[in-house]
């Protein structure tokens, strides 16, 4: 009995804990929308580069989602793998592509642009996979960082990309146990 009802007790805080933890700065879902920090002209580049991207992976093409990357690109994901360079990039989304992620597509909400001088962006946002129906998801589950340089050939290109799972319970935990962690955003 005793099994039971502390069972319960945690089945119940749990669900407490992730009924409590929603996030409030969900971005925007047009990345052209955000006010960035740099040139207009940069920012529209920035932006096409990320629709781009999305258009790539929503025809499960590889070869295009790879070439927005630079050569000597990094990409880590969610469960940690590190890729390196344009061709693993592009290898493993092909594989990707063919395998558990074919057909989906993928959702943004766009948090921040900062620019870094005429060469390097820094894009935040939101983000997740869907299964292509029209309906994107409510919740992005996903926190992404993108850095962009400019190239020598004045093509923008993704230099880095890392790929956060958010961890709401874990996220609320933390907020509770030391509240002055929260971001200004998120009070």
């Amino acid at each position: 009995m005793t099994g039971l009802t502390l069972g319960l007790a945690a089945a119940g805080g749990y669900a407490w804990l992730n009924g409590t933890s929603e996030v409030h700065n969900t971005g925007t879902s047009q990345c052209t929308a955000v006010t960035p920090s740099g040139p207009a002209d940069a920012h529209r580049q920035v932006c096409g580069v990320l629709e781009q991207l999305t258009g790539a992976w929503s025809r499960s093409d590889a070869d295009a989602y790879g070439a927005l990357f630079t050569g000597d690109a990094t990409y880590t994901t969610y469960v940690g793998t590190h890729y390196q360079g344009r061709r693993d990039i592009t290898e493993a989304h092909r594989a990707l592509f063919g395998g558990f992620v074919k057909g989906t597509k993928l959702a943004d909400s766009y948090l921040g642009i900062r620019f870094y001088g005429p060469g390097t962006a820094i894009v935040t946002s939101r983000g997740d996979t869907y299964d292509g129906e029209p309906k994107q998801p409510g919740e992005l589950s996903k926190t992404q960082t993108y850095t962009l340089i400019r190239q020598d050939d004045g093509a923008w290109r993704i230099a880095a990309f890392h790929n956060t799972q958010r961890q709401p319970v874990m996220e609320r935990i933390s907020f509770l146990f030391a509240p002055q962690s929260q971001p200004q955003a998120e009070k």
